[in-house]
């Protein structure tokens, strides 16, 4: 029997498609492309855009200004649905398929799904080159899409309408799947865009991806369970995994019923309430002191959906204890093996559960000693954060800390506070008091500049009833604050806190620590010895967003800053907080870094800042420890 058939456009055919995918886990249901982004152009505006309208009912649609900001704002809204939905992205050939590779890369990097679809040139070649080709003399089938293969974790290039099935259905695969997800990548040549094909009615059935929670293998769980038995003095990395997974609660009644302290990576900040007792903040190059001493002598470390990246493991430096071993907890098999550790292989929530249950918890717990030592050296840290956060004089210009400081007072668990780049992920690492699994979302694993505004609107789109904040860096503004007038035109009310401190703090300071004396760090004039050393720039960002339909207010003072947060915070429509902090070259106030972190220094020079730096290094460098 010949099943019935309907004659659409590939273009009709996908968005129809589209429309009709969910994902489920834990009996919870929700659509997979929750909407679609879209900035066109002759690439996509008579193909995906004719589709838009045709099935306008099924399929939102939110207009950008920016593709990479459109990739940023889809990610946000994956992040903030549990990684359960998210966007598609669409836009035409050239430079705006180009224009998508960072935000391709940053949500690949962070294992984070976003649905990309691109133009393409045309397939069948009627003129060649067409605007905006790329001509390779080699190779007749490249285009600059192909910049995304390295950057997606599945790519394919639609040249024939019946090469969508397949090519769609692999496509949920990835996006669905907690190990593979990242960026998809569906390359669209704009003529086979357009082009009719009679479908088989069963591609546009709705179909539920099952979200899986793999269990641990047997073998590896008695194994975990030796290690921990074992450890007099344990410590928990928890990651972006234990979010992914939802596996906050699980991880607090692990760590609660034995005692083991718990540090946090910038993607697993939130993981435990920073009240919890087990929470002992941050850890590695931008962790607390008390993290980082835990893990200088840990006898095991136990690494729950975490990646192990450098600012973690201080370059190598930060485990350096007599015999330490490493146990991880991870749905992926390429991060469970890491540092020479014994795999457990599992989701984090279940791989969780199942070692609670195995180690008989009551039977196990550390030493009270230990206990006291990190409570302790936590209410230490706690005293050093009050510090940093208390403003004396109400009527100065406040530092950094105390911008945070002013916000930390003000905010509950509602609120999710978004950052990517800057100094500002140090100190928030170090300083900010999460109270909810997901108000700390910190963009640390491509620490990409031009995230935090266009990630706020997605977040929001997500979460409409919470307060939403941007906190945003001049560098970060001045890189990508386009969606701004997306936020304004759809009403999207989101709160952007705008710290002025004329230029790259954070680079600045990394520059001078290395012997680059702060070299091109700074927004100033240029002095008469050609060097940017001149008087600030006399920019005025916060006029610049309020002529792109934002509310500002300005505070010029630590006083004038509780008052603009609070009514910022209660606002129903985009508000914009601007205040100056001290320059990027005289930045203060937060503590120093508790670990290394490996920026090679010259190995030659004759500036003393640099040989100096150099001495420092080669120090540093003789601590780091391989673990095989």
């Amino acid at each position: 029997m010949t099943s019935s058939t309907t004659r659409l456009t590939v273009a009709q055919a996908l968005v129809r498609f589209l429309s009709a995918q969910y994902t489920e886990r834990d009996g919870v249901r929700q659509r997979l492309i929750g909407a679609t982004w879209g900035i066109f152009g002759h690439g996509n505006v008579a193909g995906i855009g004719q589709a838009l309208v045709e099935y306008a009912d099924e399929m939102p649609f939110h207009q950008g200004r920016n593709e990479q900001a459109m990739v940023h704002a889809a990610v946000g809204y994956a992040r903030q649905s549990g990684r359960l939905s998210t966007h598609a992205v669409t836009t035409s050939i050239g430079p705006g398929a180009t224009n998508l590779v960072t935000g391709a890369a940053l949500a690949t990097v962070n294992h984070l799904p976003v649905l990309l679809l691109p133009g393409d040139v045309f397939a069948t070649r009627p003129a060649d080159p067409v605007l905006q080709q790329l001509e390779v003399p080699y190779a007749g089938d490249v285009s600059v899409n192909d910049s995304l293969r390295p950057v997606s974790k599945y790519f394919d290039r639609i040249t024939r309408p019946e090469a969508l099935i397949p090519s769609a259905l692999n496509a949920m695969r990835v996006l669905t799947d907690p190990v593979e997800t990242g960026a998809v990548t569906l390359a669209l040549p704009q003529d086979v865009q357009a082009e009719a094909f009679d479908w088989p009615e069963e591609f546009f059935a709705e179909r539920t991806w099952v979200v899986r929670r793999p269990g641990a293998d047997p073998a590896e769980l008695a194994e975990a369970v030796r290690a921990i038995r074992s450890a007099r003095r344990p410590l928990v990395i928890a990651g972006g995994g234990v979010h992914h997974s939802r596996a906050e609660e699980a991880l607090a009644e692990f760590a609660g019923a034995a005692g083991i302290p718990v540090a946090s990576t910038q993607a697993g900040k939130g993981s435990l309430r920073h009240d919890h007792p087990q929470d002992v903040g941050g850890i590695g190059h931008t962790g607390t002191a008390t993290a980082n001493e835990l893990a200088r002598t840990a006898d095991l470390v136990i690494g729950v959906g975490t990646r192990y990246t450098d600012f973690t493991t201080a370059s190598g430096t930060l485990f350096t204890g007599g015999g330490v071993r490493f146990l991880n907890l991870n749905i992926a098999s390429f991060d469970g093996h890491k540092l020479a550790g014994l795999p457990l292989i599992a989701d984090a929530r279940s791989g969780l559960q199942e070692l609670t249950a195995a180690l008989d918890l009551h039977a196990y717990e550390v030493a009270a000693s230990y206990v006291t030592e990190y409570t302790e050296d936590k209410e230490r840290w706690e005293q050093r954060v009050d510090a940093c956060y208390e403003a004396d004089e109400p009527d100065v210009r406040p530092t950094q800390p105390q911008v945070l400081g002013a916000l930390d007072a003000l905010v509950d668990e509602s609120d999710v506070i978004i950052n990517a780049a800057g100094s500002l992920p140090g100190d928030l690492h170090k300083l900010w008091r999460a109270r909810s699994r997901d108000q700390y979302h910190l963009e640390y694993g491509y620490s990409c500049m031009g995230y935090e505004i266009p990630a706020a609107i997605g977040v929001k789109l997500a979460a409409p009833d919470r307060p939403v904040w941007a906190l945003v860096g001049d560098g970060t503004y001045l890189m990508m604050p386009t969606e701004i007038v997306t936020a304004v035109q759809e009403g999207i009310a989101i709160k952007v806190l705008l710290i002025q401190n004329h230029g790259y703090a954070s680079i600045g300071g990394l520059s001078e620590s290395v012997g680059g004396e702060r070299f091109g760090t700074a927004y100033r004039f240029r002095s008469d010895d050609g060097t940017y050393t001149g008087a600030p720039l006399p920019v005025d960002l916060a006029a610049n967003a309020a002529s792109l339909g934002m509310r500002v207010l300005r505070a010029k003072t630590v006083a004038d800053l509780r008052t603009a947060l609070a009514e910022a915070r209660a606002a129903d429509t985009p508000t914009c907080v601007y205040v100056e902090t001290e320059t990027a070259d005289t930045v203060s106030g937060p503590p120093p870094a508790q670990a290394w972190w490996d920026v090679p220094v010259a190995e030659t020079a004759t500036r003393p800042s640099a040989v100096k730096a150099r001495e420092l290094y080669e120090r540093h460098v003789s601590t780091r420890r391989r673990h095989l």
